[in-house]
């Protein structure tokens, strides 16, 4: 029996049938983007969002632990989410945040292996406002020698804290056992023996801070009640006389992977954990492997997929299993992680996995579990969109990767061009045990 839709209920149903056509055949951010490179370099986007009042002011810094090339000073790009709260002259810590306070705006910044960010939202009156303060910071940042000893041991308190989680154990150790040479072999922390020595590093701190905050490495996202023309106005007072550096990291490219290799964590309180860690592909938006890679990774180990069914639900040997690949700048890792019940179980989850992605090599997929796929995929990313901010964390993942905000349209339109052909032929190529980096993680002494 077919159920009578009210009026309200019926209006609802058509909207749902026509932005399903109209992503169908459109790209999958709705919104325009509107841009502009200045003379030093620093990009800017605008993008008008129907938020009456409201605006997000995003800055993508295009540096993170990757420009971490030097030896002893991992941790830095983290370390400058920190400091870049400490003041300036016109503006001590004190009273940025007294002035966030008055122009009802709240923000936060954050680290990764390729970038750093920093955003605020608040109320679209105080726009120059947001741009006198950030300029501020991003081009005048001043803090003491003291001050900056008391930031890098918060910093050490943070990593300590971090690190009493064997998620993130887990990871840093994957990390730090599967490469050799580039540097997502520390994680965005940094090694422990440079955060302890951090407080040392005042004069590469300063010299890190002149290197990576100039425009050349940053992109300006105003996301809301605002116009392009008035954005660009504003960044031209602001941050037109921003000079551009001169720097530029070596990134070490990293050998081949040609056996696999095995580390064990001792760690104590009856957790036991298993990542099986592939050498993957960088993120692109112009080539299959990673997209295809996401997609298997979706239909192989999602909650749904046998293998989870199998060891979660029915035989309840694992906690969970998660399997993951990052986007990065450069080629990093696939995670294919599972929390066994009972450490013997941890070689038979294995031996589990491998079975799957044994399938995935010689058999290809459901045409219709790639097309539902798909569509979660896509349907997940064009309902993210409902705030200033969460249009500007979208846009900026793809700025930080490409230094485009319009990736984001390319990369979707991929995804709807992977075929079963295209899923087995990346399974095939990194599922490969010689680039394989095992670590186990228990309270026994030898990993299973």
């Amino acid at each position: 029996m077919i159920p009578k839709l009210s009026k309200k209920g019926l209006v609802c149903a058509l909207a749902l049938v026509v932005t399903g056509q109209a992503l169908a055949k459109d790209k999958v951010f709705p919104y325009d983007i509107h841009e502009s490179e200045m003379e030093n370099g620093l990009k800017v986007l605008t993008v008008p969002f129907d938020s009456p009042g409201i605006v997000t002011f995003y800055m993508v810094v295009r540096v993170g632990s990757r420009e971490e090339v030097e030896k002893g000073v991992t941790g830095f790009a983290h370390f400058f989410e920190h400091c870049m709260f400490r003041g300036t002259d016109a503006y001590p810590k004190e009273r940025y945040n007294e002035t966030l306070q008055e122009i009802a705006a709240a923000g936060n910044a954050n680290t990764w292996h390729d970038r750093t960010c920093y955003y605020f939202t608040g109320n679209a009156d105080y726009l120059e406002k947001m741009f006198e303060i950030e300029s501020d910071r991003f081009q005048r940042l001043k803090y003491s020698e003291q001050g900056f000893k008391t930031e890098a041991g918060a910093v050490l308190g943070e990593y300590t804290k971090n690190f009493s989680n064997p998620f993130r154990q887990l990871l840093s150790e994957a990390g730090e056992v599967a490469f050799d040479k580039h540097t997502y072999k520390h994680t965005t922390m940094g090694f422990l023996e440079d955060i302890k020595d951090m407080p040392n590093q005042y004069e590469y701190s300063l010299k890190f801070y002149d290197r990576f905050y100039r425009p050349e490495y940053c992109t300006l996202m105003v996301v809301g009640d605002a116009t392009h023309d008035q954005v660009m106005k504003l960044a031209n007072q602001y941050f037109g006389s921003w000079e551009r550096g001169s720097y530029v990291p070596k990134i070490p490219v990293e050998p081949e992977q040609t056996a696999e290799r095995k580390s064990h964590i001792k760690f104590p309180g009856g957790v036991t954990m298993l990542d099986l860690a592939y050498k993957g592909p960088a993120f692109s938006d112009s080539t299959k492997e990673k997209v295809a890679l996401d997609l298997m990774l979706e239909i192989a180990f999602s909650q749904k997929s046998d293998i989870f069914q199998k060891l979660v639900l029915k035989e309840q040997k694992a906690r969970f299993i998660n399997a993951f690949a990052w986007d990065s700048r450069d080629p990093n890792l696939i995670h294919l992680i599972a929390q066994p019940f009972a450490v013997e179980d941890t070689a038979y989850i294995r031996d589990e996995i491998e079975k799957t992605l044994e399938t995935f090599k010689t058999t290809p997929v459901d045409g219709n579990d790639l097309k539902d796929v798909k569509s979660r995929l896509r349907y997940g990313m064009a309902g993210s969109f409902d705030t200033p901010l969460s249009v500007a964390e979208n846009l900026a993942t793809y700025i930080w990767l490409t230094g485009d905000a319009k990736s984001l349209n390319r990369v979707y339109d991929l995804y709807e061009q992977v075929t079963p052909q295209d899923i087995m032929d990346a399974a095939r190529k990194f599922f490969v045990k010689e680039t394989r980096t095992m670590i186990t993680l228990s309270g026994e002494e030898e990993g299973r």
